[in-house]
């Protein structure tokens, strides 16, 4: 994979890093708590991702290895999935347990758990989410209305997004456009009035999801505005476009640009992606392409192969969890990591048989007490939802809610 490095490096514009000032974003304030989601499209090969033996003392597996320094906090789930007939397609469920096809029969649609805790966060700061990953084809994140959330696929747009500021002229125009769209929801919200007060029982459901819409993007305008006048924070990422760029510099870009958006309280909800279509070749042993990969036909070259790509996958994941630990929590007692939810995982179980069973999930840091491997049966032999722990997760950012699509119920991990 290759950059023009010049280019993107002049754009930088000579920033310094500033460091995050607890009299700052979080002064007078308590504690935040984060989500980072990372995913792939084609799961995990199941003997070289799950750990042989349960409990908090198990061994770490080969490709979990860079998780050996923070097993202590972690818990990697065996045997919870979304009970879907297996192929391609059915990875869209992955946050949310639900197919866009099937989004009608549930009140928030395909909601994804991220675009979840973000409704919850979103209005304490200026991104509600970010939605990151090098090239496309990963569908992880959508609204309550069952939109798929737009990938950022380009390091420079993300620095871009975060940390470029506007001109005074455009931050003015910012704020035209801004008080032109309010004014338009206002106008469409009374046009409805009649309709809600003589319409069918089906036409008032729509509307009221239409009017659920306006109002969250009411919200958003309204915090928009708000956040117009105010710098964003100055970022140095040309460290990673010193040299030749590559897949791994140009993930530690990505997850460097989180790791202080977080820090500096920009967004407290990230998803970053591993997309199908993604060049592994800079990683060393690997010759074939991703998907080439999960059909290994059980060969062992092969395999190593796979095996790498998704080492490669979780090492990134591990060096920015290292990064969030090493800051200390501003106002709390711990680390970052330990005020940030982590969840790893993909809708797919194995790409080499094409399974949605048996999903490859880690969670870790966020606070809680981590119970090492787990196996999620039932007494009947049954695997658990993977929305239980999407239900726990959104309860640790003190969302009040008993239930989420799919699920039956929280899975039993606490916290702090």
């Amino acid at each position: 994979m290759k950059t023009d490095r010049r280019n993107f490096i002049k754009g930088l514009g000579g920033a310094l890093t500033l460091p995050f000032l607890e009299s700052t974003a979080f002064a007078g304030q308590k504690s935040a708590t984060r989500f980072l989601v990372v995913g792939n499209p084609f799961g995990m090969h199941p003997e070289h991702f799950f750990p042989k033996d349960f409990g908090k003392d198990f061994t770490v597996s080969r490709t979990l290895k860079s998780l050996d320094w923070v097993k202590d906090r972690t818990t990697v789930l065996s045997h919870t999935d979304h009970n879907m007939v297996s192929g391609h397609g059915r990875e869209v469920a992955f946050l949310s347990g639900v197919l866009p096809t099937d989004a009608q029969a549930f009140p928030e649609k395909n909601m994804s758990v991220d675009q979840a805790v973000a409704r919850h966060t979103g209005a304490q700061v200026r991104y509600p989410s970010l939605n990151v990953g090098l090239n496309s084809g990963v569908r992880m994140s959508w609204t309550a209305n069952g939109v798929e959330n737009e990938l950022i696929t380009d390091p420079e747009k993300l620095f871009d997004h975060l940390f470029l500021n506007l001109t005074e002229k455009e931050k003015e125009q910012r704020r035209q456009m801004l008080s032109r769209n309010g004014s338009i929801l206002d106008t469409v919200g009374d046009q409805f009035a009649d309709v809600i007060k003589n319409g069918s029982k089906s036409d008032a459901e729509r509307i009221d999801q239409y009017q659920t819409s306006v109002r969250e993007l009411e919200a958003t305008l309204a915090n928009r505005t708000h956040w117009i006048g105010l710098d964003k924070p100055e970022f140095d990422i040309s460290d990673h476009y010193s040299g030749e760029v590559t897949i791994e510099n140009e993930y530690n870009a990505i997850f460097d640009m989180i790791s202080f958006a977080f820090e500096t309280d920009l967004t407290r909800v990230a998803t970053v992606a591993f997309p199908t279509n993604l060049g592994y070749t800079d990683v060393p042993g690997v010759t074939r392409s991703y998907h080439g990969c999960t059909h290994n036909g059980k060969m062992e070259d092969v395999t190593d192969e796979l095996v790498a790509i998704e080492s490669f996958q979780v090492q990134q994941l591990s060096r920015c969890m290292q990064k969030l630990d090493s800051i200390p929590e501003p106002n709390a007692e711990g680390s970052m990591l330990d005020h940030t939810v982590v969840l790893f995982g993909s809708g797919m179980g194995y790409g080499g048989t094409h399974s949605n069973r048996d999903l490859p999930i880690f969670v870790a840091g966020g606070g809680f007490k981590h119970l090492g491997h787990v196996d999620t049966r039932n007494d009947a032999g049954e695997n658990m939802p993977l929305c239980n722990l999407y239900l726990t997760l959104m309860q640790r950012f003190g969302m009040e809610r008993d239930e989420f699509n799919i699920s039956t119920g929280a899975f039993d991990l606490s916290y702090a």
